[in-house]
């Protein structure tokens, strides 16, 4: 049997976030192996994850991401709102917000595309079986213009890009970028407040 020594434990934690008598346990069944304890841990974590698959979420957040010309908010839900205060899960949803940006806002594009080495399913998976409730990206929307500036407004905010609300407004333009972004924060601000289910088009004015 493998001497598990605890800076074996204390790096495998650092590595996975895992509990420390599931580093060492891990560790004790590979013999010490630090990477096939940390794919020891990632199998575990995911059959975790698939035993609350079927476990209500309905609380979570809406993150934010955006750049020049494009933003994407993504909406991420826990169990309750409390995981939605938690440090871990607020990484994760920044992390499929930023990835959006690339990934489009194709729920399964995005769970198939990848933040460093791990894919944000794998990333999903993983925080899970951390936190122990279960978490679903269940939708994400885009916005882009060709020239002039995407603005964004999250409320309720718990952090930078994270909240109960995202709205994104996306001005064509060739003004200036800052004053358009100013601007197109005051104008979703005003669509977080009124919750608008459509836009009317203007009426015809003829003499």
């Amino acid at each position: 049997m493998a001497n598990i020594s605890a800076q074996m434990v204390k790096e495998l934690r650092e590595r996975t976030g895992a509990g420390m008598m599931d580093c060492k346990s891990a560790l004790e069944e590979t013999g010490g192996d630090l990477e096939k304890a940390v794919d020891h841990l990632r199998k575990k974590g995911l059959a975790k994850a698939a035993k609350k698959a079927g476990r209500v979420a309905a609380e979570g957040l809406i993150g934010a991401a955006v750049t020049a010309t494009k933003g994407c908010v993504v909406e991420v839900n826990s169990e309750t709102d409390f995981v939605a205060r938690n440090d871990l899960f607020q990484g994760l949803v920044k992390m499929i917000a930023d990835v959006s940006l690339d990934a489009g806002s194709d729920v399964e594009k995005i769970k198939q595309a990848k933040a460093g080495s791990i894919t944000i399913a794998d990333a999903i998976a993983d925080t899970i079986a951390k936190v122990g409730e279960n978490m679903t990206l269940r939708r994400a929307a885009c916005l882009s213009v060709d020239k002039g500036a995407v603005a964004n407004y999250v409320h309720s905010a718990v952090s930078d890009g994270l909240g109960r609300i995202g709205v994104l407004v996306g001005l064509e333009s060739t003004g200036d970028a800052e004053e358009l972004k100013r601007f197109g924060r005051l104008v979703a601000m005003h669509v977080a407040a009124a919750n608008p289910q459509a836009l009317d088009p203007p009426a015809s004015i003829r003499r």
